[in-house]
Order: structure tokens, then sequence, then C-alpha cells
């Protein structure tokens, strides 16, 4: 089996990999190495919890030597402000013993301050595009001498809305660079971004997203609604040894709210939430302390947990079923990562049982389903989205079958099929002067009139 000492490291990186638990490269890590350091470009899809972001960064810090300029040879680009403080801080502990400087930006924060730290020096920025853009807008710092680019969770990054701040972020890059992107998913919208910016790049996947994980134990509940999967979420926690740090997703900031509105009582003091509302601060605190086992419990939407390396997640809980079956496999990489036993369990309503199929196909494995437990309360309580929804999906006015009609059925009266053509002069209006197919055709017209 392959170590990090058959790589042949420089000193200082080896000698921080040594102070870490790390001993053998993950696949992802060990086939992207010399690709990377050969200098063309690669595109990797790995699942979440594969080992991409030190993939990339060890070949990337390998060759990169101590100089003095200000501007950055790498550029990082990650989707959310979390994931900067993430790759910052793994850089600063692999390259503790190398005489680098490396500098996290991201929206939300003071702009000036981070100006007055870009213009000390920096050799590896690790930015989120939108502050990426602002700076280099205000001529806060040159991008002429980036000679690596990263883009990691480019699927995410896209799903964000970022296309139109990369694509700008590209023409202030220097020709002559090395692209290497890193990505869970290969969608339609990354494959159009590799076609337009990328030349010839190498592809590699490993364990593709859809891959069931072999050390994650999947189970399925069918739960009604919202109130019986608060209400079987709170049967969970009561035993705090199996659920001792749990991560709950939820597929919207309302929705995490009112989830932990309902918990707290209960579970107060235990629980945290994130999502994009959050003040930075109240985030960056709240993922600290779940991290360290301060608080067991994390309630949270995809994109802020989307690629935080959070430690020893014994379960995962799918509070919906994801609709894009894709996600459904990031959020249950966060528990059973590296050799770590991991559980995952998913709440789906009458709605969500496409959804749930959809994720089995993508798999081709059908998810073990349990009963609700007994002693959970399933409650007929609604929330007021809920109330707006039909229950049982699709539209509850729609004909069941084609052809038959309810006994409420009758025939329209001849008055009531009448058609709104827009008043007969309108109508006469139309018919007299067409409209001209260019405007050129209309001017044409007028002089035609004139002579």
């Amino acid at each position: 089996m392959t170590t990090f000492n058959d790589l042949n490291l420089n000193k200082g990186l080896q000698k921080g990999i040594e102070e870490t638990t790390f001993t053998h490269p993950t696949p992802i890590q060990e086939q992207t190495f010399p690709i990377i350091r050969s200098g063309k470009n690669i595109v990797g899809i790995a699942q979440t919890g594969t080992g991409k972001t030190l993939a990339y960064l060890l070949p990337v810090l390998q060759d990169l030597k101590y100089a003095d300029q200000l501007n950055p040879r790498v550029l990082i680009l990650v989707p959310t402000r979390e994931l900067v403080t993430q790759v910052v801080e793994q850089v600063e502990i692999f390259a503790k013993h190398m005489n680098l400087r490396v500098i996290g930006v991201f929206g939300g924060t003071n702009i000036n301050t981070q100006k007055l730290s870009l213009s000390e020096g920096v050799d590896v920025l690790v930015a989120t595009p939108g502050r990426l853009y602002d700076l280099a807008l205000t001529r806060a710092l040159q991008l002429k001498g980036v000679s690596k680019l990263v883009i990691d969770e480019v699927d995410v990054m896209l799903d964000l809305g970022f296309r139109f701040q990369l694509t700008n972020i590209f023409e202030l890059l220097p020709d002559r660079r090395q692209n290497i992107m890193f990505s869970a998913t290969m969608t339609e919208e990354v494959d159009e971004l590799i076609d337009s910016f990328f030349v010839d790049p190498v592809k590699i996947s490993i364990a593709v997203s859809g891959t069931p994980l072999e050390n994650i134990k999947q189970t399925a509940y069918p739960v009604p609604n919202f109130y019986t999967k608060a209400n079987l979420l709170s049967h969970f926690f009561e035993d705090k040894a199996t659920f001792a740090k749990v991560l709950v997703f939820t597929p919207s900031k309302k929705t995490a709210d009112l989830l932990f509105d309902t918990l707290s009582p209960r579970f107060g003091e235990e629980m945290g939430v994130i999502h994009s509302n959050k003040p930075q601060n109240y985030r960056f605190r709240t993922v600290r302390q779940f991290d360290e086992g301060i608080n067991r419990i994390l309630i949270s939407t995809d994109v802020m947990a989307r690629g935080l390396d959070l430690d020893k997640i014994t379960h995962v809980i799918n509070f919906d079923t994801p609709i894009y079956p894709e996600n459904y496999m990031h959020r249950i990489g966060r528990t059973g990562r590296a050799t770590n036993e991991g559980n995952a369990i998913l709440l789906y309503t009458y709605q969500e049982e496409i959804s749930k199929l959809a994720i089995e196909i993508l798999m081709n494995y059908e998810i073990p389903t349990f009963p609700i437990p007994e002693g959970v309360e399933i409650t007929s309580e609604l929330t007021p989205d809920e109330k707006r929804k039909p229950l049982h999906g699709g539209n509850s006015a729609r004909v069941a079958r084609s052809g038959e009609r309810g006994e409420s059925y009758h025939e329209k009266k001849d008055k009531n099929k009448k058609v709104n053509l827009g008043g007969s002069y309108r109508r006469e209006i139309a018919v007299k002067y067409k409209k001209p197919k260019t405007r050129g055709d209309k001017f044409a017209n007028n002089k035609k009139k004139k002579r």
C-alpha cells in the first residue's frame, strides 16, 4: 500500500504530514498527485469524503518555493466562507514548516481589512468568487502572477450562481496557467465550463457520486409530516450514547429555524443551527462547537455543510428527501469518513417517495425501510407550508383517469365557451395594419406612402 513517504514530498511538507494522523493517501490523492505535478489541466470527480482537498494541496504545495512577490501564485476558489476557513487551516497545517503565506478572503466581513492583509503579500489565496472579484475590481490585488488555479466544489459553485463571477475572474488570470478542478458530480454546467475554459484536461473519476459508501449504514422511515418527523428526531436524540454527534440536513433556512425552535425546549443546550442568514461569527462559532463536541446536534442546510470536514459524525439525518439524488450522496458523505463507521437516516413523506426511488436507482441499492418506532407521537398537525400543499401530491383536483367525469361535472354553457380575442376594434386594426417584421420595413413603408 502506498504511503506519503512514497510520494517523495519536500522536507517541509513531509514533516507537516508526519505531524498529522495521515499515513496513506486515498485513491484520488494518489492518482492526481503526478498529474498535477506534471502541470497538466485536470478534472477530478470524486465523492464527498474521499480526500479531494488534500488531493490538490499536496502537489500544489510540493513545488511552491519561496518568493518575495506580493501577488498570489496559487488561487483556490471555493463556494462558501466556511470552506475558505477550512482550506486555509489545512494549508497552514501541512505547510507549517514551509515559508509560505496563505490568506483567505470572503464576503460578509470588512473588505478594507482584507485589502490591508493582501498588501503585505500572499503566496496562496483562498477565496469565494464574489469577494475575490470585488477585490480585483478595486485593484487591491493583481491576478497576473497566478500560475495554478484550483476550483473546488465547482458543482456547488455553479448551483449558487457564480458562473458570472467565474467567467470574469478567468479573464483577469494569465492565459498560461494550470487549471485544477474538483467536483463531486459531473453536471451539464460543469461540463460546459470545462469545454469553455480548460484545454485538454485529464479526467479522473474515483468513487463517483452515486456509489454507496460501504462503511455507512443506511435506513429510512416513512413519516407523514414535519411535526411527526420532529417527534421522531426527539426519540432518536434521547439516546445520547448512540446519537453522539448528529448532523441534520433540512431543505431550507426556514425549515432549519422551525426545526431548531421545535426541538429547543428539550435539546436547546445541545443543538446549533447554521444557514446563510446567520451572522458569520455565529456560523463559525456554531461549527466549531459542533466539531469540538460541545454541541452534539447541528441543523444545517445543504450549502452550509457541503465540503466541511467535520470530525467523527455518528449520524447524518436527512429531514427531507433531496430532489436531486446526488445531494443525498453529498449529505451522507459527512459521516463514515476515512475508516470510521457511519449511519445515515432518511425521513420521507408520501410526496417524497419518488425522490427516494431516484436515490435508490442512482445507488443501485434499496434503502432498508422501518416503521416509526412505538412511543413516537404521530400527529396530524401541519405547518403553514404543508397546509398549502395537496395531501397526496400533485393536483388534487386533477381527474384520476382520463375520460372519467366526477358527479359534479357538467358541460359549460355556450356563453362561457367564448374565447377572449381582444375586442372587435383591436382585431380590425390588426388586420388592416400588419406589424412590420423589422423597424427598417416600417420606415420603408412610410417612404412609399410619402411618394
